[in-house]
């Protein structure tokens, strides 16, 4: 049905192969190679023409194509090598190794013999030959009444380093930017089939085909990621097998994380920020302060961040904040010491940033001094003055109050001769203690030298400086003043006890010649009392009480009885004005009686 010597996708189809054939290997000198002590293995490669003998078995040698019809019995897959040491043989289909069974057979020269053979044989078989000095593999496709075939793989190929990657159609490919991408989309068929490459179902110009079903995808970027299809079709059938391409980007540091500006602004005050370099960033913090740290990174696919301190997992109080790309340290004194590193990794490697975080402890600080206590003279002295201070900025003197005091030592300032000056003594006292008197003192020129000592100047020296102060002044102008009362009144006062009553007089503030002033010029002075008591016989006086009379009724709830209440003179028994018994509580004059229920 088919021609037996067609060429499909740069293979020959044959039927058993004849005694004149002749085999090369590629990779040996064959006047010279079989003699060498060490030899690669190789696998002959069939360069002659083929002739048919049978149809019902197959038999071929690698580098060819398989067609498998309604009458095909068996399959004899020829694998020569040469090589020294001899090199071992082993079979795979589709990149997996071959199983053998009772219908798939290693035979003892190595070949592989596929007994009544059906669809589920069809594929791409490989013999690879193997010794300690290297490998060489040959493919041979089967197919099935010449439908199309392509060899794919599985695989996932992850290149992060080199600058080239060739994959299988069907692998899944993750590679670096800028690296050259081979898809190898090996075809069988008869006849021969037509080659289609597609990226993301759209179909590819030629100008990315090379040839042997190559398609070349040359200095990567992220806008060549994506699905690339190869579909082979002929007259028989199609067949399509795709690859995934993946862009890789390393994680690399950012100069920048917006997120972290973000939650700056929002924080409480005081929390300080940083972001991590891979060379290491450093910041000083308060003591108990909150500090945000940024791992500022970017990569393809997005790197996971993991946190450390000091080398080690997080174990003291903190926040992951944007999906991890920011850790709040809740109380920095948690961590004294130690540095804190982001890993980010992802498939095409890993990066490692840090930063040390310096805690800036309170210190007293006595680096300024007080004013001098004098311009002149012996005595002059600056104490240091006591600040607390955190990160050269002084804050409230009660943070420092846990470290000890250093020791304020004075120190000696301005101790030189004074200019003359003006010495006054104390005034003396008053001559008079009140309307007008003198006082008086005693004013010298001298001046106070830098060991202490005074010496006596002309007034001439200090009248230069100053004016002379005076050596008088008048004192207490203010006019005498005193108390003066009037004669007591008569004792007839309201009574406040027995024959004890009050009697009163005025007071006033008046000069030594009678006039009368207020009150407040004689406030200096002790005032005299304007009341005092006083014995009288107006009020001997007491309450007296007659007896009860009859109660008004006998029983029932309104009976009441009274008597007369009067005060009166102790001596004549006389009534007299109540008020002159108030000192005394008045008694009283009713009250009820027989307040019981009446029977009747």
């Amino acid at each position: 049905e088919y021609p037996l010597h067609r060429h499909v996708s740069g293979f020959t189809s044959s039927l058993r192969t004849s005694s004149a054939e002749a085999f090369v290997p590629t990779s040996v000198d064959v006047p010279n190679g079989l003699r060498r002590p060490h030899q690669k293995p190789a696998i002959l490669r069939k360069i002659s023409a083929a002739q048919q003998l049978s149809a019902s078995e197959v038999v071929t040698h690698l580098g060819q194509t398989v067609v498998l019809a309604s009458g095909t019995l068996s399959v004899l897959l020829h694998c020569e090598a040469v090589g020294n040491p001899k090199p071992t043989i082993s079979w795979a289909k589709n990149g997996e190794e071959v199983k053998y069974n009772d219908r798939i057979l290693l035979q003892p020269d190595d070949s592989l013999q596929i007994l009544a053979p059906v669809e589920a044989d069809v594929g791409f078989y490989a013999c690879n030959a193997s010794s300690a000095l290297g490998s060489d593999t040959v493919s041979i496709a089967v197919t099935l009444a010449g439908k199309p075939l392509i060899k794919a793989s599985r695989a996932t190929v992850i290149n992060t380093e080199s600058p080239a990657v060739t994959v299988d159609i069907g692998s899944t490919v993750k590679t670096i930017r800028r690296a050259n991408v081979t898809i190898s989309c090996q075809v069988a068929g008869v006849p021969e089939a037509e080659v289609t490459w597609f990226k993301n179902k759209v179909k590819l110009s030629s100008a990315h085909h090379l040839h042997d079903g190559l398609l070349l995808i040359a200095n990567v970027s992220l806008s060549d990621q994506g699905l690339y299809s190869c579909k082979a079709a002929n007259l028989r059938g199609e067949v399509t097998e795709s690859s995934q391409l993946f862009i890789l980007e390393p994680p690399r540091p950012l100069p920048y994380l917006e997120d972290l500006t973000a939650m700056l602004s929002s924080a409480e005050t005081g929390t300080r920020s940083v972001l991590t370099s891979p060379s290491g960033t450093k910041m000083t913090v308060s003591p108990g302060s909150s500090a945000l740290i940024g791992c500022a990174v970017d990569g393809h696919p997005t790197p996971n961040i993991t946190w450390l301190y000091s080398g080690e997992p997080l174990s003291l109080r903190h926040r992951l904040l944007a999906a991890g790309r920011v850790l709040q340290i809740l109380n920095v004194s948690d961590a004294p010491d130690g540095e804190f590193s982001c890993l980010a990794q992802n498939e095409a490697g890993s990066l490692t940033q840090k930063t040390s975080l310096a805690i800036q402890e309170y210190r007293w600080s006595v680096d300024k001094l007080m004013a001098c206590s004098a311009s002149c003279g012996h005595k002059g002295v600056q104490l240091p003055q006591l600040r607390c201070l955190l990160d050269g900025a002084e804050v409230n003197i009660s943070h420092c109050k846990e470290k000890p005091k250093p020791a304020l030592q004075p120190i000696a300032c301005n101790r030189r001769d004074c200019p003359s000056r003006w010495m006054v003594t104390s005034w003396s006292p008053c001559t008079r203690s009140c309307g007008g008197g003198i006082q008086m003192r005693r004013v010298t020129c001298q001046r106070l030298t830098a060991t202490g000592s005074s010496v006596p100047m002309s007034n001439e020296a200090c009248a230069q400086v100053s004016k002379r102060p005076v050596d008088t002044q008048n004192c207490n102008r203010q006019p005498c003043v005193e108390w003066v009362a009037s004669s007591w009144g008569q004792c007839n006062g309201p009574c406040i006890g027995p024959r004890l009553a009050v009697q009163h007089r005025q007071i006033f503030c008046q000069t030594k010649d009678g006039t009368s002033v207020s009150s407040d010029q004689c406030s200096a002075l002790p005032r005299p009392l304007s009341t005092q008591n006083c014995w009288t016989d107006v009020c001997g006086v007491h309450w007296r009480v007659s007896l009860w009379t009859v109660c008004t009724a006998t029983c029932g709830n309104y009976g009441f009885q009274s008597r007369r209440v009067d005060c009166v003179h102790v001596r004549t028994n006389k009534p007299v004005l109540e008020h002159h018994c108030s000192w005394r509580p008045r008694p009283v004059n009713w009250q009820r009686c027989n307040i019981t229920p009446c029977e009747n």
